[in-house]
């Protein structure tokens, strides 16, 4: 059976245009989805802020040693040593880890993975050419790869996964006489792997319905380690251990839960490391500002992308010729960059506008100038130049 599968497809001028109107519709629907979500974020980039500087002005830092009757509902802040209160175990293939808070189960079968590639080429009229080239290839994966879905299914199945990857965390784990909940200790520490032993062999194998399994490094193979067939498992272990963490939150007997700032933002913060309330907030602010810009980002280029379906018709019609086609693609291109130079920032102001007037201005005026700098710079390329007159 071949590993590669070529697919020519044909796709008519009048097929194209009816998928340009609802191509439209979609656009619109993301163009109005991104102005919102640039709107929201900018909100919830400003209350998380405030938020932030307000716990900053009143967190008390204790000593884990004790607990504060008199911090009571109050946000504190701890930091010290991390002692899990129950073992992680692994019951199905009887592995433990003393002294860890989470222990990580990792199974990836080999398994064929379907790759595609196409080329789309426009003819005279306005229709196009697509070759569509599905290649097939093997691979480890933690998750079952779907073969019914491949073009090519025939040659290339993928059995059910027998094992599954599982985590398991401690019951809880205390700070000084402080306590941590089960789902407040799941991100913490660093994972290390696991060396299971010759009883751990015959487990995986019967599991995976082999006779036998073999162990290379921290990783018993149900196969052959450098052979590899189809439905081969590999499992290893890794197990996660902290010597001190650090928490922010609301003090609630001897445990800590969220606290609810003024704006009603909840504050919670657990970290590795043994580390200041300062330090803490001051992370938090930087981590805030770049998620802030991620999904401006985001936004931004998804609103391209609504534009750019909005104006595709153009294209499509001009695609007749298909050089006509393509220079008219190239405006409309300019078209959807001009569009969000404007719609963007003025969403993002609108956002701030709500929350930091001032700051809100000062955005609108960055946005019509880079708004102003893009149609002078579609005019210098259009314009025709200038005539001397006759005297």
């Amino acid at each position: 059976m071949s590993d590669r599968f070529t697919e020519t497809t044909s796709t008519s001028w009048f097929t194209r245009l009816s998928r340009s109107f609802v191509g439209i519709f979609v656009g619109l629907l993301l163009v109005l989805a991104s102005v919102i979500g640039l709107f929201v974020n900018e909100g919830r980039a400003v209350k998380t802020a405030k938020a932030l500087s307000e716990g900053a002005g009143i967190v008390v830092s204790l000593d884990a040693a004790s607990v504060d009757p008199a911090a009571e509902g109050k946000l504190v802040h701890i930091s010290g040593a991390v002692s899990p209160t129950s073992t992680p175990s692994d019951p199905g293939f009887a592995i433990s880890a003393p002294g860890a808070l989470r222990l990580v189960r990792n199974v990836e079968m080999y398994q064929w993975k379907e790759k595609t590639s196409s080329e789309t080429r426009n003819k005279i009229g306005g229709g196009t050419e697509t070759v569509t080239t599905y290649s097939y290839e093997k691979t480890w994966s933690q998750s079952r790869i779907d073969s019914a879905s491949f073009k090519q299914a025939s040659g290339h199945e993928n059995p059910a996964l027998p094992i599954e990857s599982a985590d398991f965390v401690a019951d809880g784990a205390n700070i000084g006489t402080y306590r941590l909940t089960q789902s407040q200790i799941s991100s913490l520490g660093t994972l290390k792997a696991i060396q299971p032993d010759a009883k751990t062999g015959a487990r995986v194998a019967s599991a995976a319905g082999k006779l036998a399994a073999s162990l290379s490094g921290d990783t018993y193979y149900s196969g052959n380690p450098t052979g590899p067939v189809v439905g081969d498992l590999r499992v290893s272990w890794k197990a996660a251990f902290a010597s001190d963490a650090s928490v922010i939150g609301r003090q609630s007997g001897n445990g800590i839960v969220a606290y609810k700032t003024s704006n009603g933002r909840e504050l919670i913060m657990i970290r590795d490391g043994s580390l200041t309330a300062l330090q803490m907030f001051e992370d938090a602010q930087k981590s805030n500002s770049t998620l802030t810009w991620i999904l401006r980002a985001a936004g931004l280029a998804a609103m391209f992308a609504g534009f750019a379906m909005m104006l595709s018709i153009l294209g499509v019609i001009g695609d007749v010729i298909p050089l006509i086609g393509r220079l008219v693609r190239s405006g409309t291109g300019l078209v959807a960059m001009f569009m969000t130079a404007i719609i963007g920032p003025l969403a993002i102001a609108l956002g701030w506008i709500a929350y930091r007037p001032l700051a809100g201005l000062a955005i609108l005026a960055g946005g019509a100038a880079i708004a102003w700098l893009v149609s002078r710079m579609a005019r210098g390329h259009t314009a025709p130049d200038a005539v001397a007159p006759l005297r």
